[in-house]
């Protein structure tokens, strides 16, 4: 099972496939099982946006565990933290390259749809934060700024 991230935008983000030999971040159109994802957002156009590993996984996220979102004091390794760098950098240059003034994510566990448990409003450099994660279930309004 794998974190997986959707977005919310007034035109279509420019799709990019997700390859094996240059892993990067992909934008795709929903499939037929992510349609339901759709309720959620009050934009228009929903998309899947991957990571490095094909699937949301390597974006910063924590699961919900007894009632909370965990605070995730572990060190990461070398290779952890450059994965983390690039994700994250790479979600803010997708983003950063539309003309949206606010885009909606919306990041839950494979295809476990479900009322958000929180709603938060970051501004878009907030996503570059080494503290920030997603939190599964989670529903952000990014503002572009």
């Amino acid at each position: 099972m794998c974190f997986t991230l959707y977005a919310g935008t007034n035109k279509p983000l420019p799709r990019k496939k997700w390859t094996k030999e240059a892993p990067d971040i992909c934008v795709e159109s929903l499939t037929e099982r992510d349609e339901t994802a759709k309720q959620y957002f009050s934009l228009p156009e929903v998309q899947y946006i991957g990571s490095t590993s094909g699937c949301g996984c390597d974006f910063p996220h924590v699961m919900f565990q007894n009632g909370e979102w965990p605070i995730l004091e572990e060190e990461k390794d070398l290779e952890w933290q450059a994965s983390d760098r690039k994700n994250r950098e790479g979600l803010f240059s997708v983003l950063r390259s539309t003309t949206e003034k606010t885009i909606e994510l919306y990041g839950v566990w494979n295809g476990h749809f479900s009322e958000p448990r929180a709603r938060e409003e970051v501004f878009l450099k907030e996503l570059l934060d080494e503290d920030f994660y997603f939190k599964e279930q989670g529903f952000y309004m990014v503002l572009i700024d």
